[in-house]
């Protein structure tokens, strides 16, 4: 009896351990953003103190995020457990914003991570297109008429990121100002693409969480 208990508690997957994105992070996140100044130095080459805080902001959600993937692949979540903490951190991000220029910057963090959560329900849900280029097009080509099918076109290919293609940076624009909100979301892709390379060696021992 004592062996069978110490093998049941070797191979129980430690799902109390993992705690992701919650509330507190989130406020911790604008707290940070709003106390940081968007403005330029004239002394300095760097990107402003905002800037640079927002974008880690945004890496730390994807990469959150795609933790819940990775401990899905690696058989600690059940489907059920992988979508209801999937869930759960969506209705964090993707919250009302707040009021003032601090909501509308929150807003801009927040139109990228449509695909994210997208892509991640895809995965799951699985039967995803992976005709890559294909999907680039369809969705440059419909952006402005069907946003809801343009995001479906970057849902599968963020999915397909996900299980391991390599995109997007082939398909990103050079000239900013013809990007549009298509090419917001092929750049999430890339990002996610960056943070499974990164999450590699994820859950292999105590403490890989944080």
């Amino acid at each position: 009896m004592v062996k069978k208990a110490s093998k049941k508690t070797e191979d129980e997957p430690l799902k109390l351990f993992y705690i992701f994105y919650n509330q507190e992070r989130w406020d911790n996140w604008l707290k940070t953003l709003g106390e940081s100044s968007f403005e330029a130095d004239p002394r300095s080459d760097e990107l402003p103190e905002g800037f640079r805080v927002l974008d880690n902001f945004s890496v730390d959600i994807t990469v959150s995020v795609l933790k819940i993937i990775k401990l899905y692949q690696n058989k600690r979540y059940t489907f059920e457990e992988a979508v209801d903490k999937l869930s759960q951190v969506e209705m964090i991000v993707m919250s009302a914003a707040p009021e003032g220029n601090l909501g509308e910057i929150i807003e801009i963090l927040q139109l990228p991570k449509l695909v994210l959560f997208a892509s991640c329900r895809l995965y799951l849900a699985g039967g995803f297109e992976k005709d890559i280029k294909a999907l680039v097009k369809k969705g440059r080509t419909i952006i402005e008429k069907d946003m809801e099918l343009a995001l479906e076109a970057a849902a599968n290919i963020g999915a397909s990121v996900i299980d391991g293609a390599s995109c997007c940076g082939k398909y990103l624009k050079d000239d900013v100002e013809q990007s549009t909100l298509f090419d917001e979301w092929l750049i999430e892709c890339e990002r996610m693409g960056e943070a499974m390379a990164s999450l590699k060696n994820f859950d292999e021992g105590v403490g890989d969480e944080e």
